[in-house]
């Protein structure tokens, strides 16, 4: 496999001559690979769980949050549903080539607008070490090439995970040089990985806001950042308060150290009083640090509530905390979320149609529910597979990126003869 003992600049141009190779591949060539990747990853479970076990150890050293450690922990569930992943991938529809249009002009040339790869995708991300098959595995099946640049708290299983998956996909068939890993040393390393811009095609990086501002003071390549989560639930005067509960429990504790967990919750004026008592002491009893206004701690005055301040609104925990707000209306709440949401993933809980319709129409995040949990923003739950990340910008995508959405495009035009008058 590649590794960084090769310079950024010689990893990147590796990478650039294996996409051309890749963009000519067919689908079984790359569908074997992706299954061999699988295979190998749960025959090698007992390496990686070692060096996964050395990248806990030493977060724990660190003083990870008990949240961080969880995303960064594997176990053989994990490295079993991660293999899986790889598999419904390569289960899925090859994008490349896919017809997205066509038509005879009027002076019969032939125009079709056709899917292909990128070239070569690099992701940076952080503390994840499953990303590390994520993102190899959509990269490849859609035909491009990857450059992976983990974290220093993930670098040994990143590591065995990246040398497994080359391994397997270069036995397979696919190009040497077609998924390569930067050690995830200094912010020099990454600035020298985002002006390859005459190789690397596209940037994702998948982290908090200060890997979003070190990428965007240098960035010479286009990025799309796959950033932070601050999600919000609101809960709507004529919402089924039982349903609202399970909503805001779910999309707080399932796992919050996910960018899709909520981290704010608002509730309409009408509903606060019968709401916020119940709802509130399940988020505390399942160790839920509360942050609340004015208008929810005098409601709930018998719980440790501490004062919200400015900050917490725009706060992405990533942890067992939230922030608690009650607010006038829906109006108020669309505005609230669009102040200080950050366009991921936001949530109404709700019976009335015209407040779900106002919601859904004003609300300018990627992804917004109705009646469901913020949970559910997710490549493997909408049917992709799995995703390098979740888009937060409106170009080129938005929302879970997949398979599509490593692809670009290109007009083919075929004519006989034509030339132009």
């Amino acid at each position: 496999m590649s590794t960084a003992t090769q310079t950024v600049s010689d990893l990147c141009a590796a990478a650039k001559r294996a996409s051309r190779v890749l963009a000519t591949l067919g689908a079984d060539v790359k569908n074997r690979a992706l299954e061999g990747i699988a295979d190998a990853l749960v025959q090698r479970t007992a390496e990686i769980l070692e060096a996964n076990g050395r990248d806990l150890q030493a977060g724990r050293e660190a003083g990870l949050s008990p949240a961080l450690l969880d995303r960064l922990a594997l176990d053989p569930r994990r490295i079993e549903a991660i293999a899986d992943g790889a598999r419904r991938i390569a289960a899925l529809p090859d994008p490349v080539g896919e017809v997205i249009d066509g038509s005879r002009l009027p002076n019969g040339l032939d125009v079709r607008k056709v899917r292909v790869p990128l070239g070569v995708v690099a992701v940076v991300y952080e503390a994840r070490p499953n990303v590390t098959i994520d993102a190899a595995a959509l990269c490849l099946k859609s035909g491009n090439a990857i450059v992976l640049r983990g974290s220093r708290s993930a670098a040994h299983s990143n590591a065995v995970l990246a040398a497994i998956a080359a391994e397997a996909a270069t036995a397979a068939g696919l190009p040497a040089g077609a998924l390569a890993l930067i050690g995830g040393g200094d912010r020099e390393e990454l600035r020298e990985l985002a002006t390859q811009s005459g190789t690397v095609d596209l940037i994702i990086p998948r982290g908090g806001e200060g890997l979003k501002a070190a990428l965007k003071g240098v960035a010479t390549v286009p990025v799309i950042f796959a950033a932070s989560g601050n999600c919000h639930v609101y809960v709507d005067r004529s919402a089924d308060l039982a349903m609202a509960q399970d909503i805001v429990i779910n999309a707080k504790v399932q796992r919050p150290g996910v960018c899709n967990a909520a981290e704010t919750l608002l509730v309409h004026r009408d509903v606060a009083p019968a709401f916020l008592p119940r709802a509130l002491h399940a988020l505390h009893d399942a160790g839920v640090t509360l942050h609340a206004d004015d208008r929810a701690r005098a409601i709930v005055s018998d719980l440790p509530l501490r004062v919200a301040v400015a900050e917490d609104w725009d706060t992405e925990y990533l942890a067992l905390e939230m922030a608690v707000a009650v607010v006038d209306d829906v109006d108020a709440a669309i505005s609230h979320v669009n102040r200080h949401g950050s366009g991921h993933s936001e949530a109404i809980v709700t019976s009335d149609t015209a407040a779900a319709r106002a919601f859904e129409l004003e609300v300018d995040a990627a992804c917004v529910y109705v009646n469901a949990s913020t949970r559910f923003t997710d490549g493997g739950e909408f049917g992709m597979g799995a995703e390098i990340g979740n888009s937060t910008q409106k170009v080129h995508v938005r929302g879970p990126i997949g398979l599509r959405e490593l692809c670009t495009f290109k007009y083919l035009v075929e004519g006989a003869g034509h030339i132009r008058a």
